[in-house]
């Protein structure tokens, strides 16, 4: 699921079916809100059908999806296409990590679960990264290659999703769910149980800050003249260093505590962003790279929090709500950011975004400090 061909071309091949930028980028809000929108639903889905049959899915949205990139054209069939592509992420949203974590609970075993959550994570970045570069080559030949070859991938993964096994946990629980239930969950997550409340914020904050730098380092890269030829390279090599800290995030929960490993994030993510406008030079690629390192060790230790936090017949549901919170937050903040760049130049919107970064995440660490 994560091998994306497409990534480094996908603009390419809207543009070649005659789409303008414009077009395109309300593409991809279709997508964004078409996750946003199932986020929370294909949780409790999850938790009510099972986890098996919600990835199962997952895995025959995307691929519809991507059947009708690689067959039509127009806007209107892709707008459904992306809007597919969406359902099908928020399908897979919560309910991977909750079926891991409830096999580890089963066969006692869940002390290993950010070592496991954090290789299936760097399995998935050294996947993506070499998905960019076969991506890139294959468009030299022909800009629909790539599209097929995701088409191709994509199908392959729907019988590996039906070899999944149904943790024995999750099963006994499955009768137990209702609609009301999800009125329940929402208000246990942000009005009962606070310390978990405050982990989705924390943990939401953060996923805004990497998914922005993931769409604003393009035009930064523009900005400080990099060559087009070399995005795909650096695309693969940030992804890599994500794979590479997600890899041994284990060793980092073992050693620190949780609410030291937050004040660490809390204060490094946003002075990159305050670093990466201040000095707006090649030099600040590092900083970029140092934000990516920051993704692969936070997404798999939050992840831990949150399930610990939680319990198996609603794991999925408040994971997709903390997907939902990151979606709908980035859906806020980055078109905000994307027009005072164009007013002003991107270094003011990398500010905002480390102000905002340092505000919500600090908070979030002075309020946990004072439940424990």
């Amino acid at each position: 699921m994560w091998f994306m061909i497409t990534m480094p071309i996908i603009v390419l091949f809207f543009q070649e079916h005659g789409l303008s930028l414009t077009e395109i980028m309300i593409l991809q809000a279709g997508y964004s809100i078409s996750v946003a929108v199932f986020e929370i639903p294909s949780g409790y889905i999850s938790d009510v059908f099972g986890r098996k049959k919600t990835i199962i899915l997952s895995t025959i949205f995307c691929f519809i999806g991507y059947i009708l990139f690689s067959f039509y054209s127009g806007f209107l069939i892709f707008l459904i296409a992306e809007i597919m592509i969406g359902i099908g992420g928020s399908l897979m949203s919560g309910s991977d990590s909750a079926i891991i974590y409830d096999t580890l609970l089963e066969i006692d075993k869940k002390d290993t679960y950010t070592k496991i959550e954090g290789r299936n994570y760097a399995i998935g970045n050294f996947s993506e990264a070499t998905a960019g570069v076969i991506g890139g080559v294959l468009a030299s030949t022909s800009i629909y290659f790539p599209v097929y070859a995701q088409t191709f991938v994509l199908f392959f993964s729907i019988p590996i999703a039906f070899l999944l096994i149904e943790p024995n946990l999750h099963r006994k629980n499955l009768e137990k769910g209702s609609l009301s239930s999800v009125i329940s969950i929402l208000n246990e997550t942000f009005v009962k149980y606070k310390k978990l409340k405050w982990l989705i914020i924390f943990s939401s904050i953060m996923g805004v800050a990497t998914l922005s730098i993931a769409w604003f380092c393009q035009p930064f890269f523009n900005n400080i003249g990099i060559p087009i030829i070399y995005f795909g390279v650096i695309w693969a090599l940030l992804n890599l260093s994500v794979g590479v800290t997600s890899f041994n995030s284990h060793l980092f929960e073992k050693k620190m505590k949780p609410l030291t490993i937050m004040s660490v994030m809390a204060f490094l993510m946003p002075l990159c962003f305050f670093l990466l406008a201040y000095f707006n030079s090649f030099f600040s690629l590092l900083f970029i790279l140092l934000i990516y390192l920051l993704r692969g060790l936070v997404t798999p230790i939050l992840r831990t929090y949150i399930n610990i936090n939680t319990t198996s017949d609603r794991r999925a549901t408040v994971l997709s709500i903390r997907s939902f919170m990151i979606r709908i937050s980035f859906a806020i903040i980055a078109p905000s950011m994307a027009y005072i760049s164009e007013i002003t130049n991107l270094m003011y919107a990398f500010y905002i975004i480390g102000f905002i970064v340092a505000s919500i995440s600090l908070l979030s660490v002075y309020k946990l400090s004072n439940l424990d």
